[in-house]
């Protein structure tokens, strides 16, 4: 769990002690909430119209944009995610016949995954259905908003990419 305070929408957010949240946290909070909706919606929706999962989605939509494939260890840092993590979903899209995995002749210790026609055929339909899903999650926000919010979190990434790791 990321936080243990709860958001309320219909009021300010409260810290543990009873006082009114930092606008800081409040941003925090309702960027994660926002960011939870949207993933659940997603995930469910994956499972039940294509029998697949968010892992198996993001893995897929990172190797369309490198049809030559990627390295497994390049792979999991696009992704954010251990080496361990990518290995079992690629393991799982080699299964279904979506990936293929080889070894470089210069490097037998490496892996370079692939996506399969088959793979690109089925990202290519998932691909359709989730980019509707986003436009109808995003239906109420106009335009304008939604290029203010943009640039808006491009100054939160800068300022997350600035500060030091917590």
């Amino acid at each position: 769990m990321a936080t243990a305070i709860q958001t309320d929408e219909e009021g300010p957010v409260r810290s543990p002690g009873g006082s009114a949240a930092n606008p800081s946290l409040r941003l925090w909070l309702r960027l994660l909430s926002c960011t939870t909706i949207a993933e659940k919606r997603l995930r469910r929706r994956l499972a039940e119209q294509f029998d697949t999962t968010l892992p198996r989605f993001d893995v897929l939509a990172a190797l369309e944009r490198e049809p030559a494939g990627l390295a497994m260890s390049e792979l999991s840092q696009r992704l954010l995610v251990s080496n361990g993590n990518v290995t079992a979903v690629v393991q799982q899209l080699a299964r279904l016949g979506h990936v293929s995995v080889s070894k470089p002749e210069h490097d037998r210790r490496s892996s370079i995954v692939s996506m399969t026609d088959q793979g690109r055929a089925h990202f290519d339909m998932v691909a359709r259905e989730h980019h509707g899903w986003i436009e109808q999650m995003f239906a109420g926000v106009r335009a304008a908003d939604r290029d203010q919010l943009y640039a808006l979190l491009a100054v939160v990434r800068t300022s997350l990419d600035q500060s030091e790791e917590c």
